[in-house]
This record gives C-alpha cells, structure tokens and sequence, in this order.
C-alpha cells in the first residue's frame, strides 16, 4: 500500500522547483565536467571526475527521493477549509504552556516542515495531539523530557485567493 503525504500547494512548488533546478541545471553542468575529465586520460586518478561522478550520483539519488515524493503527495489547500474553528491540515495555531509562553505553529507536509521557521509536520507528535483541536481545548505532548500540556489560544487559516 503506497502512503499519501499531505502538502500545501506553496510545499508542493518548492519540490519541483527542487527538482527542475537538478534535473535541468545542475545535473547537465556536472555531466558536462565529467565528459571533459573523462577526455583527459586516466581517469583513476582524475579529481574532477572522480568528484563529478560522486556528485552526478548524489544528484540522481536526490531526484528519485523528490520524485518519488512528488509522486506520493497529496495537495491540500488549507485556505479551502470548510471548518476554521477546529484544527486541521494547514491551520496556523497559536498555543500557550503552564508558563503562559505563547507560540504559534503552522501544520504543513512532513516534506516542507521547518521547526525553526514555526512550521510543524503533519506526522509529528505535537501536530498529531493538536489535531481536530479548538480553542480553549489543553492538549498532553509525550516530550524526551517528560508530558508537556499545551492550550490552543487561537487557530487561523489562510484566507481564499480566488
């Protein structure tokens, strides 16, 4: 059974860009290296080859993970969210612990998450404790330190272009 991964359409463009910036640049300039290095001669001892192939293997093994990604993504606009009181996939989720410390945190794709950025993956174990979620709703995080209970002070989602 394939698993489906949900991504927002903004995570989605940045795969293939990812993977049109290899496929349609980078990887034509390293082949061009290797073919000149290969025309100098031993190749067992030729850095720019041996370098070039290393890298032209490196980029092949990156663009199977992102197609095999792309292939497996499901696009989920959350400004199309029908219930914005709860939260679901895309909210943007404001919380508050014991000591009143706030933070805010979007729910995005396993593939586009960036904790440092506020944006959380949908798999991981505090977006899985918030989901379905409202305001006013004290949610318990299993953390290495020990349970971490958080509030949901607010929920947003983006607002509809159309």
């Amino acid at each position: 059974m394939e698993r489906t991964n949900p991504i927002t359409p903004a995570g989605f463009t940045a795969l293939r860009e990812r993977y049109e910036q290899l496929f349609a640049v980078e990887r034509p300039a390293v082949v061009e290296i290797v073919h000149w290095a290969a025309g100098n001669g031993d190749r067992s001892e030729n850095g720019d080859y041996i370098y070039g192939r290393q890298k032209l293997r490196a980029i092949d093994r990156e663009l199977g993970q992102l197609s095999k990604k792309m292939k497996v993504a499901k696009i989920l606009d959350p400004s199309r969210q029908e219930d914005r009181s709860r939260v679901f996939f895309g909210a943007s989720v404001t919380i508050a612990d014991a000591d009143d410390v706030h933070r805010t945190i979007t729910l995005v794709g396993d593939d586009e998450a960036e904790a440092g950025a506020g944006r959380i993956g949908w798999n991981s174990p505090l977006a899985r404790a918030l989901r379905g979620s409202a305001v006013g709703d004290v949610k318990t995080v299993t953390l290495p330190t020990g349970p971490k209970e958080w509030e949901v002070v607010g929920i947003l989602y983006p607002e509809r272009a159309e």
